[in-house]
């Protein structure tokens, strides 16, 4: 098995089920994830783990599943969809991966806007709840 397939696995393992010590282990140290609705990349690991964790939480309850999935090298796009409060969420995770196995690059990208509002809204919340703000 390639170590992106390897990431991928795990990945697959973690994304509705957030464990950010052993998500941690999968993000390189200098990772970046770029959100949906955050204008700036977040950078390295404990803000990507951060989000990550925010978003399986977020995500995972509305019956979360992957579609569709291409893997081309070390990279890998990922289809999803869910529903959060009646609303039918589609988008796309790009993810990247590094020679190990490890992701280095997380983008999500989602549709329609109003999945994008809930999305933005739920996930702050959550960020909130994780921050202790």
């Amino acid at each position: 098995m390639t170590p992106t397939k390897q990431g991928l696995a795990e990945w697959h393992a973690l994304a509705t089920a957030p464990d950010p010590a052993r998500l941690a282990q999968l993000v390189t140290e200098d990772a970046v994830f770029h959100s949906p609705v955050v204008h700036t990349p977040q950078e390295g690991r404990a803000l990507v783990v951060a989000y990550l964790s925010a978003a399986a939480a977020t995500l995972g309850q509305g019956q979360f599943g992957y579609v569709r999935e291409l893997v081309d090298g070390e990279h890998a796009m990922l289809e999803f969809t869910c529903v959060l409060d009646d609303i039918q969420v589609n988008g796309v995770d790009i993810i990247t991966f590094d020679e190990s196995g490890k992701i280095k690059d997380f983008k999500v990208m989602i549709r329609p806007i109003k999945a994008v509002n809930k999305v933005w809204e739920m996930m702050a919340a959550q960020l909130g709840k994780t921050s202790g703000s």
